[in-house]
């Protein structure tokens, strides 16, 4: 009889009858990443905005495009399985010029083309900086996912995860690489939480407990169309990166 096998790393597990049952994982644990970071010299700042389907990811980036529009060269990358729906969204509501939207189809699973196979969201981010040579800003958002969805770092710079409360206040706690390492955690759509019966200081805690000193930042684009806090941590990540070169 073959002896146990011990449970992967990052998991939890009880043999009982010849294998071994996994009963939970560690959220903090994410799959390996390849992708070697790209240097950031003489290139725009990437920042990724990922989260689960409905969350207002795509909202997010028209609130950032719009208050951000003339203080930083901006363009944008948006992420759909098999449509534009999101880079026309942001055409059509005029946030930015059109040509400054640049579409990926990824044909698979979201975070697939933003952390397995990167190549075309790299060139589309790259005909971005052809097209316009000063960009000091991309924005990529990610199709819509779940939990685990994370950015290589060969891709973005830093990741922003949007999760939102009508997923009702458990999702924080949840976990997942998303909620527990992203750079920067939206709690989206606060304005809800009193018609979908979540209690936003519930989330709140949940997300400082697993997150340390990882920052937090509810908002509702209703209350405040610009995403202002949002827009600030944008602006001070982009002067991070590039002092940093």
């Amino acid at each position: 009889m073959p002896p146990e096998q011990s449970p992967p790393t990052g998991q939890t597990g009880q043999t009982g009858h010849g294998h071994g049952h996994v009963i939970s994982f560690d959220p903090t644990v994410t799959d390996h990443d390849h992708h070697a970071p790209a240097p950031a010299g003489g290139r725009a700042v990437r920042i990724g905005i990922g989260g689960p389907v409905g969350s207002g990811k795509t909202a997010l980036v028209a609130a950032l495009a719009r208050s951000l529009g003339e203080r930083v060269r901006l363009a944008v990358v948006t992420n759909d399985i098999y449509t534009t729906e999101d880079a026309d969204f942001l055409r059509r509501n005029a946030v930015l010029p059109p040509e400054r939207v640049e579409a990926v189809q990824t044909g698979c699973c979201p975070h697939t083309a933003i952390r397995d196979d990167i190549t075309a969201n790299l060139d589309a981010v790259e005909l971005l900086e052809e097209r316009f040579g000063d960009l000091d800003l991309v924005l990529v958002e990610s199709g819509g996912d779940n939990l685990t969805a994370v950015f290589s770092r060969g891709l973005v710079d830093r990741q922003i995860f949007v999760v939102d409360v009508a997923g009702g206040d458990k999702v924080p706690r949840k976990g997942g690489p998303g909620v527990t390492t992203a750079d920067l955690l939206v709690i989206n759509k606060t304005d809800l939480a009193p018609l979908v019966g979540a209690d936003l200081g519930v989330m709140t805690g949940d997300a400082a407990r697993l997150r340390g000193e990882l920052p937090v930042i509810a908002q509702s684009l209703v209350e405040d169309p610009g995403a202002g806090d949002v827009g600030a941590w944008v602006l001070e990540q982009v002067a991070a990166v590039r002092a940093s070169v």
